[in-house]
């Protein structure tokens, strides 16, 4: 077992850690969510039928577990709001190290992509990564999500029509979106 975690780690870490960073934006939460994918992998693997390739199972499981987190969070704040007010999110401290986010964000283009690719939905947000950052193909993207392929096509067309609706927004307001 010790040698297919190690081929798998190799093979698909980096791709794995961008999706989920990608996701939830915290290097730390990001770690944790990385490191529970891992160990469900280890624990299924035995169960994995290969009716998908590898990075495609990896990746759904990376999904669910991303998936789970933001619920937990949602009924987490939901219930630390019935007792406090707090305002607006707090921020995040930052880390001094570059992240995959700000070394992409040097280009500005991709900075105002990325700034409104959050205001996506869930879906065109994953189909939208899943698709242009970690080049999935439209038929994994359809397997890791759930989806079916013109399922797939079709919220990549949405998310992609939005993005370039709120860009052209922004250029004829001229806007910045620092």
């Amino acid at each position: 077992m010790k040698a297919v975690f190690e081929r798998l780690y190799n093979e698909y870490h980096h791709d794995l850690y961008q999706f989920i960073f990608y996701m939830v934006k915290d290097k730390e939460v990001c770690e944790d969510l990385v490191q529970e994918v891992y160990i469900k992998v280890l624990k299924s693997y035995s169960t994995f039928k290969g009716n998908s390739n590898e990075k495609t199972w990896l990746f759904s499981i990376a999904r669910h577990v991303t998936m789970d987190f933001f619920r937990k969070r949602k009924r987490k704040r939901g219930r630390i709001a019935e007792y406090f007010d707090w305002g607006s999110n707090g921020e995040f401290i930052q880390d001094k190290n570059m992240l995959p986010d700000e070394i992409a964000e040097r280009n500005e283009e991709i900075k105002r992509v990325y700034y409104h690719l959050d205001k996506c939905s869930q879906d065109q947000k994953s189909v939208l990564i899943l698709r242009y950052i970690q080049s999935f193909s439209i038929e994994e993207t359809a397997e890791i999500l759930s989806f079916s392929v013109s399922k797939v096509k079709t919220v990549q067309h949405r998310g992609i029509k939005r993005l370039k609706k709120w860009m052209s927004e922004e250029n004829q307001k001229g806007g910045d979106v620092s």
